[in-house]
């Protein structure tokens, strides 16, 4: 077979890309060139090529990101094959692995996965500490080891001054804790399955032949558990793709090293490099700004974007008296494209979904959403909070976890005080002291024999009652299976908790009880959906999609509402930071506080050590590389910081993008002006026309 004649809707760079199967390989996947696409095309020449799609592994770092995956390898090979495919994050094949093999470290099958509030309480407890910032800072410094691949013993060996000294003990009681609660972190599912590969040859060996290719999207965001946990999987073969942009790693800050990189042809010495430069994305002039401000940087590999979409507009730079006149003149703009699209005859109408405003840090959105909502302009607000991190949620979550792990201590005591029960504070305090004492689980304590010992006869009947609440539910949620019934499961639980009433209770105001309750209809929605049942197509095949249990869903709820983005395709303008822009992209793009201390971003007692200046550019790199047809930079000649307001210095940003001495530094509120006249007058030639 022809490799031209494969896949004809690729271009060379892509080909050699998807046919390269013999050895490792990296794909530098510059922004814009299709690194989605090549993937989902080398999944299915790994199927031609006589791979079981059980034994392809495609790994990414956002359950959307995944989902648009497995759909988009879904339309290529058909939903029989995507159905068998390993299509994940990171932390989802974490679970995978720790569900098979978790007994060989001591692990139920139905351990718990803790959330950063259940994190903070615990750290708080193995401190004695009431201090949320102290406990906080616990948890940032535990996870940095962890991602490091160091336990507490290793961390407190390589501490470099009491601080960390006392962090590393404070691990030390929280590990013992997470095993006394059959539980782990959210760093646990990969720093645990990467021990066990580790150190069982059986299991690495399993591992290593039940997924035979790996396909690792977004390489420069690995941290280094992950790239070691890679290394594990794939063995001595080394099969496998790394598809990463080393001009788009920002997120060092959470541990994601660009040494990942670098190791790669270090410990690859047969590692195959393809570079993907041309963009599918942006215009020329936005691609050259791009090249010339990421050409600052050192190259780990060299990587020039380009597109055929010809010149377009020209890079705008907007000089701003202050932030409210940023917002202001952002505005004008918006409504002058809209207006500029709406009046000509060849233009697609633009829609408030085709713009963003992008920013460095998140109190610049507050500004932009006063001046929005006054304009009447609706908009949303990416990065915002979480709807799984809306208290209801959370009440909910924690019933689901203790039906899936009873021993989960911080999911019992959120349940058996929510909604309250009439068990005080004083029983539970003598219920974890017996749970200690005998070292066992909260929950299990509850049926003690001796538990009359430490807790008076009527305060037991509670707790037994809210246990057999809890069992019965089990059970049921075991065997409820499919969307239908499970939406009618949770709706009677509901009804049995009382929950809209516990709701109303707790709210001074009906409106704000009413949205609260909405969202639990909307979570109830969620799960049942997860259920599945649906039948869907496969060439003119009815296929029907494995359906679960609400008590499966529950299973790894944890996981999902880690990384659980809500996709909704509303026709908004897009606030959002340049962090979570990254793998987004709209027609009209406004960065916005193009200054210096703002991008790159430095506070007052900041040393900008060439490292972090370095990941700022690559941050302005993906900023200015989310824009398709126009772009515009904002900068400001006086900002507020703090209570002060200073000289804003423009970015040396913006003069690193060399742009032309006539780019355009308009007024868009003029714009609008000539707009608006030009349709006046346009209105008042027609009212002049003959009639008959």
């Amino acid at each position: 077979m022809q490799t031209h004649t494969v896949f004809p809707t690729l271009n060379p760079a892509q080909l050699e890309a998807v046919h390269h199967l013999t050895g490792p390989c990296l794909v530098l996947a510059g922004a814009g060139s299709g690194k989605t696409r090549v993937i989902v095309h080398k999944i299915a020449r790994l199927l031609q090529a006589g791979y079981e799609p059980g034994q392809i592994a495609a790994i990414t770092f956002t359950n959307k990101a995944a989902q648009e995956m497995r759909e988009r390898a879904k339309e290529l090979v058909g939903p029989k094959a995507a159905k068998h495919l390993v299509i994940s994050t990171f932390h989802s094949l974490g679970v995978r692995i720790l569900r098979a093999e978790g007994a060989k470290l001591g692990l139920k099958e139905k351990f718990s996965i803790l959330d950063s509030d259940d994190v903070l309480s615990i750290l708080k407890d193995a401190g004695a500490s009431t201090d949320n910032a102290l406990a906080r800072r616990w948890q940032w410094t535990i996870s940095a080891w962890k991602n490091q691949g160091l336990n507490s013993a290793q961390a407190e060996a390589a501490a470099e001054d009491d601080d960390d000294r006392v962090a590393a003990r404070i691990m030390q009681r929280y590990e013992e804790r997470l095993a006394a609660y059959q539980a782990v972190d959210f760093d646990d599912l990969i720093a645990l399955p990467h021990k066990l590969l580790l150190r069982d040859e059986a299991v690495r060996a399993k591992w290593e032949a039940t997924l035979r290719y790996v396909l690792v999207d977004e390489y420069q965001d690995t941290n280094a558990i992950q790239y070691e946990l890679l290394k594990s999987i794939v063995g001595e073969r080394a099969l496998f793709t790394a598809v990463g942009d080393d001009d788009q790693s920002i997120y060092g800050w959470r541990g994601a090293t660009i040494d990942n990189l670098k190791r790669l042809p270090q410990e690859y010495p047969l590692l195959k490099v393809i570079a993907l430069e041309q963009n599918y994305r942006s215009t020329g002039n936005i691609l050259r700004a791009a090249n010339n401000v990421i050409g600052n940087n050192p190259k780990l590999f060299e990587k020039k974007l380009w597109s055929a979409f010809g010149d377009g507009e020209p890079v705008r730079v907007v000089e701003c008296d202050g932030e409210e006149h940023e917002a202001e003149r952002t505005v004008a703009r918006i409504q002058a494209l809209r207006g500029g699209a709406a009046t000509a005859s060849d233009s697609a109408q633009v829609e408030l979904k085709d713009f963003a405003v992008l920013y460095r840090a998140n109190h610049q959105a507050r500004v932009f959403e006063k001046a929005l909502r006054k304009a009447n302009i609706a908009y949303k607000v990416s990065g915002g909070q979480s709807f799984f991190d809306r208290a209801e949620i959370k009440d909910l979550c924690a019933w689901l976890r203790l039906l899936v792990n009873p021993d989960d201590d911080p999911a019992f005591l959120r349940s058996v005080t929510t909604p309250k029960r009439g068990i005080g504070t004083q029983t539970l305090t003598a219920l974890g002291e017996f749970a200690s004492k005998w070292k066992t689980s909260l929950f299990e304590a509850l049926f003690a024999q001796s538990l009359g010992t430490a807790i008076s006869a009527r305060a037991i009947g509670g707790l037994h009652e809210f246990g057999r609440c809890v069992n019965d539910l089990e059970y049921r949620a075991r065997h409820t299976v499919g969307a239908e019934d499970a939406k009618v499961f949770l709706m009677g639980w509901l009804k049995d908790l009382d929950y809209e009433k516990h709701l109303l209770d707790g709210e001074d105001s009906e409106k704000l009880a009413a949205s609260r309750w909405s969202n639990v209809l909307d979570f109830v929605d969620w799960i049942a959906k997860r259920c599945g049942g649906q039948i869907e197509n496969d060439g003119g095949l009815s296929v029907e999609v494995e359906r679960k249990s609400v008590l499966d869903v529950a299973q790894t709820i944890s996981v999902i509402i880690s990384l659980a983005e809500r996709g909704d395709d509303q026709n908004v303008v897009t606030l959002s930071t340049l962090h979570a822009a990254k793998g987004l992209e709209w027609p009209h793009v406004m960065l916005s506080g193009v200054n210096e201390g703002l991008l790159p971003f430095r506070s007052e007692d900041d040393d900008m050590t060439e490292e972090r200046l370095e990941e700022e550019r690559r941050l302005m790199y993906v900023g200015i590389t989310r824009a398709r047809t126009t772009l515009s930079i904002n900068m400001l000649r006086r900002r507020k910081r703090g209570r002060d307001t200073i000289q804003g210095v423009p970015s040396r940003f913006i003069a690193e993008m060399k742009l032309d001495e006539n780019t355009a530094r308009e007024d868009p509120r003029d714009k609008l002006k000539a707009l608006r006249a030009a349709a006046a007058l346009r209105a008042e030639k027609a009212s002049k026309l003959p009639t008959d």
